[in-house]
C-alpha cells in the first residue's frame, strides 16, 4: 500500500506531504520495520517515485520474489522551499541545510511515530536520484550514526572538491567501512553527472572505502533510475 501524509514541519514552518509505501501483511501484523528513505529528483515531488518511479510495484516484486527484505519506503518532498505548491514558501533559499533540517528532525521522527519503523541506524536507509541522490550522499555520509546503507543514483554533484566534502569519512576508512555498510553509487554513461560519480568512485577505491559502483547505459532516465532501485534494495538489511 502507499499512504499519503501530511505533517507540520517545524523546522520550516509549513505543512508537508510524504509519501509512504508499506510492504504486504504490514496492516495485519504487528512486527517493525526498517526503512528506506526514498528522495526523488528536482523536477519531481514526493509522488515521483510512485507515478514515474513504480517503486511500490519493485518493491512489492522483489520482496515476493524472496530477494528483498520486507521494508517501508518513505518519500518526502524533498525541496526546502514550496516551489511546487501553492501556500507559505517555508524556508529561506538561503538556508542550505534546510531540507537536512526537515529530513532528520521532523520527516524521521513522524515516519517513526505513525508506522511500526526501526530506530536503529542499521536498519535505515536514505537514496535518491539525481538532486535527491546529492541529498543522499550530503545528509546520509555525513549522519552515519543515523543511516547504515546510502545510495545516489545519477547523483547530482561535482567531480571536483569531493575528498574535501567527505574529508572525515575517507581520513578513516575502517571506521567507515564498520558503519557504511551498503554504499551504491550508479550512473549512465552518457549522463551528464557521469563524471561526478566516477569521481566519488575513484576517491572512494583511492581510500580504501567499500561500495559498489555501476556504470550503466543511457543517461538521465527513469529506466535507469528503476533499474538501480531494483538493484539497490536486495542489498539492504542483510
Amino acid at each position: 500500500a502507499v499512504h499519503e501524509n501530511w505533517y507540520q514541519s517545524k523546522s520550516l514552518g509549513v505543512w508537508r506531504r510524504m509519501d509512504v509505501y508499506t510492504p504486504p501483511g504490514y496492516e495485519a501484523g504487528k512486527a517493525t520495520y526498517p526503512v528506506l528513505y526514498l528522495l526523488h529528483g528536482s523536477g519531481d515531488t514526493e509522488s515521483g517515485w510512485v507515478g514515474c518511479g513504480k517503486a511500490n510495484l519493485i518493491l512489492d516484486n522483489l520482496i515476493a520474489a524472496g530477494k528483498a527484505k520486507p521494508m517501508i519506503v518513505v518519500m518526502p518532498y524533498g525541496r526546502a522551499r514550496q516551489d511546487v505548491y501553492l501556500g507559505p514558501a517555508g524556508a529561506p533559499a538561503t538556508d542550505p541545510k534546510a531540507f537536512e533540517n526537515d529530513l532528520l528532525g521532523d520527516v524521521v521522527p513522524f515516519a517513526e511515530k505513525l508506522y511500526r519503523i526501526s530506530a536503529k541506524a542499521a536498519d535505515r536507509a536514505i537514496a535518491g536520484l539525481s538532486m535527491g541522490g546529492g541529498q543522499a550522499l550530503s545528509v546520509g555520509l555525513h549522519h552515519l550514526d543515523t543511516f547504515h546503507a546510502v545510495g545516489a543514483f545519477s547523483a547530482a554533484g561535482r567531480a571536483e572538491g569531493i575528498e574535501e566534502q567527505y574529508k572525515e569519512l575517507l581520513s578513516d576508512p575502517k571506521a567507515t567501512n564498520r558503519q557504511l555498510r551498503v554504499f551504491y553509487i550508479a550512473c549512465g554513461k552518457t549522463d551528464s553527472l557521469f563524471a561526478p560519480a566516477q569521481a566519488l568512485h575513484e576517491a572512494l577505491a583511492k581510500h580504501g572505502i567499500e561500495h559498489a559502483f555501476t556504470a550503466s547505459e543511457e543517461g538521465h532516465v527513469w529506466r535507469n533510475w528503476r533499474n538501480y532501485l531494483a538493484e539497490f534494495a536486495p542489498k539492504l538489511f542483510r
